[in-house]
């Protein structure tokens, strides 16, 4: 049940995100959007509740539960970056807007990207750890908790191997070709007096 409620809630994070934003540029009902888009957080709530509810009725703790917390971490962490990336998008494309600026591809602008990346990565983590370990106080000494402790160590050796890859971006910088400009700038929500004045 876990799992299929995990992929609920990406299915459903998906369907809310392409019906808010259809909803803000197709039908310019910027209020609707906004309570679309709020919509979000519950799915992670629903899944933290459904999972809480699950172990505190006597399921062993498993790779299911572990893999919930992973996802929540996730969402916490990259989903309002991935609603305004798609934001960005959809502005340009539907509400005609300016193009989204990219992420810079070189340099020192490359790696201050990659290193906000990582801090997100690191956020995520730390929100998963720690749902991980109020289960496994929640299971306490009665109940196997390895599954939970592997989903730990999954988690910090993510944001470890994360960590070194943006740290290489700092190291070894890509040198951008001669004449390249290279904008820096993270993606945001855009607003209607912003697209007016574009």
């Amino acid at each position: 049940m876990i799992v299929a409620l995990i992929i609920a809630c990406e299915v459903g994070f998906w369907v809310l995100l392409a019906l808010g934003l259809a909803v803000r540029y197709l039908l310019k009902w910027r209020r609707t959007s906004v309570v679309l888009l709020l919509c979000e957080p519950v799915l992670e709530l629903v899944l933290f509740i459904v999972t809480a509810i699950d172990l505190k009725n006597g399921a062993e703790p498993s790779w299911k539960h572990g893999l919930a917390a992973l996802y929540i971490g996730y969402t916490v962490a990259f989903g309002h970056y991935t609603i305004r990336w798609l934001d960005g998008h959809a502005a340009h494309r539907l509400g005609g807007g300016p193009p989204p600026r990219k992420p810079p591809r070189y340099g020192r602008a490359r790696a201050r990207h990659e290193a906000r990346l990582w801090l997100r990565a690191v956020y995520g983590a730390a929100v998963a750890l720690a749902l991980l370990q109020a289960a496994v106080w929640y299971v306490g000494d009665s109940g196997d908790v390895g599954s939970l402790r592997t989903f730990q160590w999954v988690a910090l050796r993510t944001v470890g191997i994360y960590g070194l890859i943006a740290l290489g971006y700092w190291i070894w910088p890509k040198k951008a070709p001669a004449g390249a400009e290279d904008a820096e700038e993270e993606p945001r929500l855009t607003t209607g007096k912003e697209r007016v004045r574009s």
